[in-house]
């Protein structure tokens, strides 16, 4: 097989090496001259995914995988299958930008072969497939839509340092705009998913659909748990052991409270949802629960420094959406910074993975080493959870936004600290 991936970003980067590892032929098309160079040269253009500088080293040396800035010449040039995973850009309120996307689109189109399956694994809208992407590759390409080309919707479901491991572990979802176009498909993806199951599911509609519902699923759960939490505040009780004794039998799944929701996935696919489904009432409710949590946990830090934080130097600790990942899509930290400053408080931001220079770039001031009044831990890095209390350069309270820090170490030294649903 010769496959075309379009956007090596940190999802379509991970797929070409994975399809490449399986024998075939990938060309991996990027607009950006950096990641083109590092990938030529069997360089991870990013860090944090388990086993990819070794893996691209062995099929870039092998010449199994090539790279390409013209996605239309390498498209030409004759593809089994055409794999496009650009980012679909959404705002604060995860409303679409499609401009991207319909670039990389209009890319492939204008290339085209007969013969060619197109699947796109960036998560769309319900009937994007059918009523956007077809009729564009179609225009764009002079060939009839699932006669001459056929287009799948095959969304990822993978964890960003996880991938490979993700791509053989979970079913492959694949969903044509007929059969013939379907089966062609997952008869492709069985060519590089050797391990996992890959899945036919009837329609492009479908496989959108599932991915919009098993993300929607989560951002409700967590809101159900942050809801739990903040009753377990006012009731003096520990979530964490009344989540635990409920998960204790088989038909409760109680995720984890916490300070935000944040990365590309949780926080915007139920807005892809709602956007098909207006009058979901649960979906609606949930995202706006967890809107809330940051400035719920600015205001446990208000209350534990005596009601008020007008004038207090606030040391807000991660950036990042998410532990060890340099990525602060949706993270909590822009709301935590905003709420800091409406209660009057000067926030201050470090992480472990960013320099001062790009918490500038995003909005945020880092923190600047002298002395502060409180601390929020708003990422889970490895590297806050044995904080000793003389690197808290001076702080009476902390609130523990993901339940990571030695309580009882820094509780010894006097200093007040609170979690998220706990006592």
């Amino acid at each position: 097989m010769r496959a075309v991936v379009v956007a090596l970003g940190k999802i379509g980067l991970p797929i070409a090496v994975h399809i490449a590892r399986a024998g075939h032929d990938v060309v991996g098309c990027d607009i950006d001259p950096r990641v083109r160079d590092a990938v030529a040269a069997g360089r991870a253009p990013f860090p944090g995914e388990a086993h990819l500088d070794d893996y691209l080293t062995e099929v870039v040396d092998a010449g199994r995988l090539t790279v390409s800035g013209d996605t239309t010449a390498a498209v030409a040039a004759g593809a089994d299958l055409v794999i496009v995973v650009p980012p679909l850009i959404v705002d604060r309120e995860a409303r679409p930008d499609w401009r991207v996307m319909d670039a990389a689109l209009t890319d492939v189109g204008r290339g085209l072969q007969a013969g060619t399956v197109v699947s796109v694994e960036t998560t769309l809208p319900t009937g994007s497939t059918r009523s956007r992407v077809a009729p564009m590759l179609a225009d764009l390409s002079g060939l009839r839509s699932e006669a001459d080309f056929f287009t799948v919707h095959s969304p990822e479901r993978v964890f960003s340092g996880r991938i490979f491991a993700d791509l053989e572990t979970y079913p492959k979802l694949v969903g044509g705009l007929t059969d013939a176009g379907e089966a062609r498909a997952v008869e492709l993806y069985r060519t590089f998913i050797r391990q996992a199951e890959v899945w036919g599911m009837g329609s492009a509609e479908a496989a959108e659909l599932a991915k919009l519902a098993e993300t929607t699923y989560r951002d409700i759960n967590i809101a159900f748990a942050n809801e739990l939490a903040r009753h377990a505040d006012a009731i003096g009780v520990d979530v964490d052991r009344v989540i635990d004794a409920s998960n204790s039998q088989p038909f409760s799944h109680i995720h984890r409270p916490g300070i935000a929701v944040g990365g590309h996935c949780i926080p915007v696919y139920p807005r892809f949802y709602l956007a098909g489904d207006p009058d979901a009432r649960v979906p609606a409710a949930a995202r706006a629960s967890n809107l809330e949590m940051p400035s719920y946990a600015v205001d446990l830090l208000r209350d534990l420094l005596g009601g008020s934080l007008d004038g207090a130097r606030v040391h807000v600790l991660g950036a990042a959406y998410r532990g060890g990942v340099k990525e602060t899509a949706f993270s909590g930290v822009f709301d935590v910074f905003d709420a800091l400053r409406d209660r009057g408080a000067t926030p201050l931001v470090s992480d472990p993975l960013y320099t001062d220079d790009e918490l500038r770039a995003l909005g945020l001031e880092p923190f600047d080493g002298h002395p502060v009044d409180g601390v929020i831990v708003q990422a889970d890095h490895a590297e806050y959870r044995d904080l000793a209390a003389e690197a808290l350069d001076g702080a009476r309270a902390v609130v523990d936004g993901r339940g990571v820090v030695d309580v009882d170490a820094l509780r010894a030294a006097g200093v007040a600290v609170k979690r998220i649903g706990r006592p």
